[in-house]
């Protein structure tokens, strides 16, 4: 069982970002911007729909937010890139929070399916995360799964084999 809760608020998350929740060289969120969920609110190493481990995020969506206004200026939408790097974040940050050493980095994804957008009219987003594997070798320490992301409650994207490793080089 990890050392660390269950759950997470915007303060625990900057801590992450900072490098001071899992410790130096080891698994890291983005600052903001960058930062694509603002609490976590379950994860797991046992749990989701495999048992080999979850995560469910939470994300507000306001008007002002920074890539509104870039992308596609007069049509604002939020790049589906970025919904897709808050799975991949938070993929990372389950590695973390298992107690595994080294830092993140996406190493690609089998399939990904955007069905919706996100316009600043929306309220929430909802990142599900299951794992299918989560491997720790003397070699390798990576994690692989499916993910969605939800707004207001609609599935708007959808990522399979989505993989996620930490190195301590």
């Amino acid at each position: 069982m990890s050392q660390y809760p269950t759950s997470f608020d915007k303060d625990d998350l900057l801590k992450c970002a900072r490098g001071d929740l899992f410790g130096p060289g080891n698994a890291q969120l983005p600052a903001p911007p960058m930062l694509m969920m603002d609490r976590i609110t379950e994860v797991s190493a046992d749990g989701g729909a495999h048992g080999k481990g979850h995560i469910v995020a939470e994300f507000d969506i306001n008007p002002d937010l920074w890539f509104f206004e870039c992308h596609f200026p007069g049509n604002p939408i939020m790049p589906g890139c970025l919904g897709l790097d808050g799975l991949w974040q938070l993929t990372g940050f389950n590695l973390g929070w298992r107690g595994w050493l080294g830092r993140g980095y996406a190493l690609g994804a089998g399939e990904v399916k955007l069905t919706g957008m996100v316009r600043p009219d929306r309220k929430m987003l909802t990142y599900k995360i299951d794992f299918t594997k989560a491997i720790q070798t003397r070699r390798l320490t990576m994690g692989v799964a499916d993910g969605i992301v939800e707004a207001d409650g609609e599935v708007i994207y959808q990522v399979k084999g989505m993989k996620v490793a930490l190195s301590e080089s």
